[in-house]
Formats: C-alpha cells, sequence, structure tokens
C-alpha cells in the first residue's frame, strides 16, 4: 500500500493538517469518514452548486486514496470487493456529477458507513 502518496493527495484535496498522521488505519478511517460527509452532502435537497462541485471533488479524491490503498496481495477477496464497492461509488458520483437523477447516493453512503463500522471494529 501506498500510503504516503495517499496522505498527500488527501491533504492536497482537501488542505487538511494531516502531516503528523503515521497510523495507516486511521488515514483510511479519516479518508472513509470525509467521503461519508461528502456523500451525506450530496444527499441534501437544494444544495448550492458550488457546496456541490466541492462535495463531489473531495468525494472522487477519497474514493482514489482508498482504491490506491488497497493491497491485492494481502489483502485477497476483502480488497477486490472493496475497490468493487469503491468503484460503485464513483459511477454513483460520475452520475451526481452530471445531475443524474438516477445516481445512488443513498446506497453509497449506506455502504461506506458499514464499511466505516467495520473499519472501527477491526482497531
Amino acid at each position: 500500500m501506498n500510503y504516503a502518496f495517499a496522505r498527500n493527495q488527501y491533504k492536497r484535496s482537501t488542505q487538511a493538517g494531516l502531516t503528523g498522521l503515521s497510523d495507516p488505519h486511521e488515514m483510511i478511517s479519516l479518508t472513509l469518514q470525509e467521503l461519508s460527509r461528502c456523500l451525506a452532502t450530496l444527499q441534501l435537497e437544494n444544495l448550492d452548486p458550488e457546496k456541490r462541485k466541492t462535495s463531489v471533488s473531495k468525494a472522487f479524491t477519497a474514493v482514489y486514496i482508498l482504491q490506491t490503498s488497497l493491497d491485492f496481495e494481502k489483502g485477497g477477496d476483502i480488497a477486490k470487493n472493496l475497490f468493487t464497492v469503491y468503484e460503485y461509488c464513483r459511477a454513483q458520483l460520475q452520475k451526481a456529477m452530471k445531475f443524474d437523477e438516477t445516481a445512488k447516493i443513498d446506497a453509497c453512503a449506506n455502504v461506506i458507513n458499514d464499511i466505516i463500522d467495520a473499519w472501527t471494529e477491526i482497531k
């Protein structure tokens, strides 16, 4: 897993102060939480277009970080399944970006929140 790369991508996209973060588990946890926040924002009615754009952008970055952090050798089927889930979320974000009403942002939010719960239990 390339945690340094993922941490740098997250830092640049959100300008968050992650410089002291060295625990890979915590980095993934923060990325999942940011994705969850962005998905929740995208579910709001009458969302300001600028806020929508920012949330979609941050969500895409979080998905990218999560996908590139997967270790397919060590993670096996779990890593493959997580990649598939993240890819589904990415596809739904693409739809949301285009104002496609068939985007399943709520489904993405539910599954990401389930992953957050499981990730918390792992620690």
